[in-house]
């Protein structure tokens, strides 16, 4: 039986995107979105609040194109990708982990901000 590595996101963007270009002008976007799970009462009273999770998300290239031109903090944005975990060695020699959505596919979704504007069509990678 195969396996299945596949991430669907529907947040909003946390911070302006970083983007930069690297070998052979390799445009790469590197973005944090929020999702929130609702807060809810359990069958005995007791609240379970509302909690925030920020997912590191990378695109490369025309996906990264599309980030740079369109994308800004407080977007809400539909991504479609893959997990990956990585791991590297900071200041003090502690090896350290980072998992990151790696993006196939990218939405802007209309809210406040974009609703002014003209439609951005969907990009894959």
């Amino acid at each position: 039986m195969g396996t299945v590595n596949k991430v669907i996101l529907l947040g909003y963007v946390g911070k302006e995107p970083d983007v930069r270009y690297v070998s052979q002008g390799t445009c790469v976007a590197q973005l944090v979105v929020a999702t929130k799970e609702r807060g809810y009462k359990l069958q005995d009273g007791q609240e379970v609040p509302e909690r925030t999770e920020w997912h590191n998300v990378l695109l490369w290239r025309q996906l990264a194109e599309t980030v740079d031109k369109y994308v800004k903090k407080g977007d809400l944005i539909y991504i479609e990708g893959r997990i990956s975990t990585r791991s590297y060695e900071d200041k003090k020699g502690i090896t350290r982990y980072i998992t990151e959505v790696w993006a196939e596919k990218l939405e802007l979704m209309p809210n406040a901000r974009t609703a002014q504007q003209q439609p951005i069509p969907p990009a894959t990678a």
